[in-house]
Order: structure tokens, then C-alpha cells, then sequence
């Protein structure tokens, strides 16, 4: 008797050695796996970079490669789209989107800008093409200071979609800028309350946290960073123990550039696993392996879009050092 496997079930089936598999479609394609720092330590160790969204815009705009695979959310896999037009790029799971994203949508935010007409807009890099592409530069956490201390004083300012990463760079810079009020889920569930007492626990640790978080829980912190520059500075410091106020999927290179030291995930405000990115965490491995495999999810935008999103995007590179 033979047993028969349908073709729904056979086209799920990985290989043995998803890694072996994986290197040998990503040699096959003459593809790049691009991975940020939330996502599973499998997918981090796969990647052939992995970093911030400064950092994984820079490669994608620099890459030789023919298909680039993205594991991280929506809005980066549609940057890089957008920086590399007549590139395939796939995103292992197209549900993987980001709360931030989705709290900015265009025809409110449209209508909101028409209501500053004078305004300059600077879009943090989490929006979806649609906003970048009403933006006149877009920024990242590690360098949305820096980019509005570029800006004449006399110029106003919408700056979106994120409001506590706006709020940390008026605190940074001392300019007035029109929030939008979106926030991302993940960094608002934060306790300061729990941070506090975790503190209290752990004397003797570092806080390190990242501008999207609330100012309640900012104020605590005794550096304040992108995910790159947090990995740097728990890398650089002589301290041994710190409290880390991000998604912990960071953590996975902090432990790997420095062993000796203890990392503490900062804790959200329920008992949950609230302060992982759900978004983020709908890439595996195995989703991963497929989308190669089968060259799909594809990104796909219509050009005028790609054309509009790019010019705000080129801004900020050429901006930054």
C-alpha cells in the first residue's frame, strides 16, 4: 500500500538542514538575506546582515545581488523595493506587517498634512511607501536627531507617524515639531513601574532602551538608542549586567558579540509576551526557506509610487554619515 502525500501538504515540507538548504537556494539565485535585529535567532544566523533600518536601507541600496530576502516587517521589504526596482524581494510572510505602519494611514495623514501647508514633512523610515511618498525626508531612530538638526530653525516641521520618537527629538534638539500620534505596540507596553523594580533587583545593570519608548519609561534609562547603536554601547561599556527596554530579539547579538555579560529583557505591563513583535516574529525559517524556493511573496509597488517613496528616501542617505 502506498501512502500519497497531496500537493498542499508536499509544497510545506522543508528539507532536513533548512541552513544547508537555504545557502544553497541563496547561491542558486545569486540572493542576499537581509534580517533585522527582532527577529528569530535562527533567521539572525542565516542572514548575510543584519541590522537597523538605517543600516538594512544602506544595504539594500548597495547590494549586487539579484533577489533580496527580506526577514523583517512589511515596510522594510517595500524600502528595499524601493531602492532596488528591478530587483525581485520577497518577505517570507506579507502578514508581517507593523502597528506603527498601520496607525499612520494615507488619506488621514493627507488630509492632516493639507492642514500645515508650510510644513516640511520628516517620516520615520516605519510607514508604509504611501506615506513616504508624501514625505520630504524620511529618518531612522539612529539618525532622526541628526536630520532634524539639519533643518533650518525657521522651517516647521510635521514630523510622523511615530509621537514618542518625535517627542525624544524635540527633548534632543529643543525645535517644535507637529506630532502625528501613532506609537508602536511593543514599545508602549512597557511598565515603568516593573523597569523601576527591576532595577531594584538588578542594582548594579545598565538601562538601555530605544526612543520609541514612552517618556515615562525614557526618563530611566541611562542611554537612549537605535537597536544598532544599543548593541554597540552594551558592547563598548565596562558595565556587566544590563536591563534591556527593546524587543528582545536583540539580545540574540548582544549575547553573541559579548558572552560574559547578562542581558534582562524589560518587562511589559500584563504577563504576556507582550513585549515581543508579533508582527515581526511571523517570519520563521521555514517561511523563510519557501519564499525562496518558490520565489513568492514577491514586493511589488506601482512605479509612480516607487518613483515618489525613493526621492525622500535618497534625502535621508545622503543626510546621514
Amino acid at each position: 500500500m502506498f501512502t500519497t502525500v497531496s500537493p498542499a501538504a508536499s509544497a510545506v515540507l522543508p528539507p532536513v538542514d533548512l541552513f544547508e538548504a537555504i545557502q544553497a537556494l541563496k547561491q542558486e539565485l545569486n540572493a542576499v538575506i537581509l534580517a533585522h535585529y527582532y527577529q528569530d535567532p535562527d533567521i539572525q544566523d542565516v542572514a548575510d546582515y543584519i541590522g537597523d533600518s538605517l543600516g538594512l536601507s544602506r544595504q539594500a541600496a548597495a547590494t549586487d545581488a539579484d533577489v533580496i530576502v527580506f526577514a523583517g516587517v512589511h515596510f522594510m521589504a517595500e524600502t528595499a523595493k524601493i531602492l532596488n526596482p528591478q530587483k525581485q524581494v520577497l518577505l517570507p510572510d506579507l502578514d508581517a506587517g507593523c502597528s506603527l505602519a498601520d496607525s499612520c494611514p494615507p488619506e488621514a495623514f493627507a488630509a492632516f498634512k493639507q492642514t500645515h501647508p508650510d510644513h516640511l514633512v520628516v517620516s520615520y523610515i516605519n510607514c508604509t511607501a504611501a506615506i513616504k511618498a508624501m514625505s520630504d525626508i524620511i529618518c531612522t531612530s539612529s539618525n532622526a536627531v541628526s536630520i532634524v538638526q539639519q533643518i533650518p530653525e525657521h522651517q516647521p516641521i510635521i514630523f510622523a507617524p511615530d509621537q514618542n520618537l518625535g517627542r525624544y527629538v524635540m527633548a534632543q534638539t529643543g525645535r517644535d515639531l507637529v506630532l502625528w500620534q501613532g506609537s508602536c505596540i511593543v514599545h508602549e507596553t512597557f511598565s515603568e513601574k516593573k523597569l523601576v523594580q527591576l532595577q531594584i533587583t538588578h542594582p548594579e545593570a545598565a538601562v538601555i532602551a530605544h526612543p520609541e519608548c514612552e517618556a515615562a519609561v525614557l526618563r530611566h534609562a541611562d542611554y537612549v538608542g537605535s537597536t544598532t547603536a544599543l548593541l554597540n554601547y552594551a558592547q563598548q561599556s565596562p558595565q556587566d549586567q544590563f536591563i534591556v527596554v527593546t524587543e528582545p530579539g536583540i539580545i540574540h547579538q548582544m549575547q553573541k558579540q559579548t558572552p560574559q555579560k547578562q542581558f534582562i529583557p524589560a518587562p511589559p505591563l500584563a504577563s504576556c509576551a507582550c513585549n515581543e513583535c508579533p508582527h515581526m516574529r511571523l517570519n520563521t525559517l521555514e517561511k523563510l526557506y519557501l519564499a525562496m524556493r518558490d520565489r513568492q511573496p514577491e514586493i511589488v509597488l506601482p512605479a509612480d509610487l516607487q518613483a515618489a517613496a525613493l526621492k525622500p528616501i535618497q534625502k535621508m542617505l545622503a543626510m546621514s554619515t
